[in-house]
């Protein structure tokens, strides 16, 4: 296996260990349904910002090599991997989570598990709030390596420096 393949499957791992890591410390289930109290800043971090944040350690862990040896796999459509690896934590944690509830613990007294069709526009959410934090770590990655990339260039001495071969 690669490097980058292993790259693949840590980023997927700590991915999903991270989306667990904020369900549990912002005490969130979201596939529990209470009435308009469900719908709570808590609730909305682990919604939007989890996964964000999640998406952007996507990307700096499986991404950073991918651009700058230019192996990054892509799609036919030009989708990189990265982009598909991004939107599996949300869908593993909150799957699992899901039949957890509906087959072992049950739903506590005072909520009710969330209809299948809501719970599926929420994991939805979560997926592609993932997918916006992989790109916008993606732009963070190339900005900086480009700047990096023009510092190195200008910290080089003069004689290092290839000329353009015509």
């Amino acid at each position: 296996m690669s490097q980058l393949h292993l790259k693949g499957i840590a980023s997927l791992l700590v991915g999903t260990a991270l989306i667990y890591l904020g369900d549990r410390v912002l005490g969130v289930k979201m596939e529990l349904f209470s009435g308009f109290s469900t719908f709570n800043l808590a609730w909305a971090l682990d919604i939007f910002f989890v996964p964000f944040m999640v998406g952007m350690i996507i990307a700096w862990i499986y991404g950073d090599e991918a651009h700058h040896s230019g192996k990054a796999f892509r799609f036919s459509q030009g989708i990189s991997i990265i982009m598909w690896i991004c939107y599996f934590p949300p869908l593993i944690v909150r799957s699992i989570s899901y039949a957890k509830i509906l087959f072992v613990t049950g739903t506590p007294e005072g909520s009710s598990l969330m209809p299948l069709g809501l719970w599926a526009c929420f994991v939805v959410m979560t997926m592609t709030t993932a997918g916006m934090g992989e790109i916008f770590g993606e732009v963070i990655i190339k900005t900086f390596s480009k700047t990096s990339q023009a510092a190195n260039k200008r910290n080089m001495p003069p004689s290092s420096i290839e000329e353009p071969k015509l």
